[in-house]
């Protein structure tokens, strides 16, 4: 079976903030790519990384693993993790997995955006 393809594109909304938007699938196979958009969308000054769902297609237990390592490298990096876009389904994965106590979801851009400027 062929591979989907995953793109995760960054985009400057801030000196402080970056959306990263990802579109295709997030899978353990995605780890390069999404590692290298935050190595890409990280940088001097940046407090708070937004993660786009509006583009996903699917996500397993590989691709919530990798958001836990995400994580894990913007904590150290004393920067928020915000997303928006989630689907009904993968909002309730966040909410069982509990990674909704430590990413903040949001409905829209503009909602993470705006919570992104009060940190």
């Amino acid at each position: 079976m062929p591979e989907a393809a995953t793109t995760f594109h960054v985009r400057e909304v801030s000196d402080q903030t970056r959306v990263i938007d990802i579109k295709g699938d997030i899978t353990a196979q995605s780890e390069d790519v999404l590692m290298d958009a935050y190595g890409r969308a990280s940088g001097d000054g940046v407090s708070a990384i937004v993660l786009n769902f509006t583009g996903l297609d699917y996500m397993n237990s590989g691709g919530i693993g990798l958001l836990v390592t995400l994580l894990v490298r913007a904590q150290r990096q004393h920067q928020r993790m915000l997303a928006y876009g989630l689907s009904d389904h993968y909002r309730q994965i966040f909410e069982l997995t509990r990674l909704d106590d430590a990413i903040g979801i949001h409905h829209s851009e503009d909602d993470a955006l705006a919570a992104a400027d009060r940190s």
